[in-house]
């Protein structure tokens, strides 16, 4: 990895701890944001492994790290993973730069974007459009093609994934503590995987909410591989925490 990505990485990281910090102890961000249109929110979360779409991608903890940006429907987005243990093999650090534009109708809603995968502990990378739609009705479905069009020879993808996904939330008695629900069908097509395969996830965490603006979400996940991609990847269990905020 080049010293100039280990930089990034770690400067994405300090700044979400600090921008975390800074709000939590005196709303400093809030106040700068308050008349700005712009909508910003980030998160920092540790996970026991990283699991995509399937694929085991470290099974070793990971910290990951997003910043977003919204403004009339469009969000910029940086997210990163970092390799807690950074020495072993497979090193999974990522960084993500993603441009969505979603336009909200009554209880519909329509989403395109673009995601640049970036892999510098492999010197690799891969891109990928998607087109989603989802619906505000009970367990929120939302249902999202994605196209990677990276050069194999690079690091990408070329395939396609399709995934189905639902959430719930239910109110743990008079308190704002939320259950949270979450699964996925996904569908792979010679994405990262030689043939048609896919993925089921569970999921199932807490909402805390520690301030109007932060969120603490530890929650647990199980992972099953289907078709081709069975024969490469084992069913996993894993688990973590997120803590997010808004400004």
């Amino acid at each position: 990895m080049s010293n100039f990505t280990k930089m990034s990485l770690v400067a994405l990281s300090i700044m979400c701890f600090l921008v975390v910090t800074l709000e939590a102890t005196n709303g400093y961000a809030e106040g700068i944001l308050a008349d700005s249109p712009l909508e910003v929110s980030a998160d920092i979360a540790i996970y026991s492994k990283y699991i995509w779409r399937g694929i085991t991608l470290d099974d070793d903890p990971v910290m990951q790290q997003g910043i977003y940006v919204g403004l009339k429907g469009f969000t910029a987005s940086i997210w990163s993973s970092l390799d807690i243990d950074g020495d072993d093999s497979p090193n999974s650090d990522e960084v993500d730069y993603i441009i969505d534009y979603t336009h909200q109708f009554d209880n519909f809603s329509l989403s395109v974007g673009h995601t640049y995968y970036d892999y510098p502990a492999a010197d690799a990378a891969t891109k990928e459009f998607y087109l989603g739609a989802g619906l505000d009705i009970f367990l929120a479905p939302t249902l999202t093609w994605y196209h990677d069009y990276g050069d194999e020879d690079s690091g990408g993808g070329d395939g396609d994934y399709v995934v189905l996904a639902l959430s719930h939330s239910l109110p743990l008695g008079d308190s704002p503590i939320t259950l949270d629900l979450s699964g996925h069908l996904g569908y792979n097509n010679e994405l990262f995987i030689a043939g048609d395969g896919g993925d089921i996830a569970l999921g199932a965490g807490l909402s805390i909410p520690l301030t109007e603006k932060i969120t603490f979400s530890p929650n647990i996940n199980y992972s099953i591989p289907t078709g081709d991609a069975e024969d490469l990847y084992n069913n996993e269990f894993y688990g973590g925490f997120n803590l997010a905020f808004d400004f």
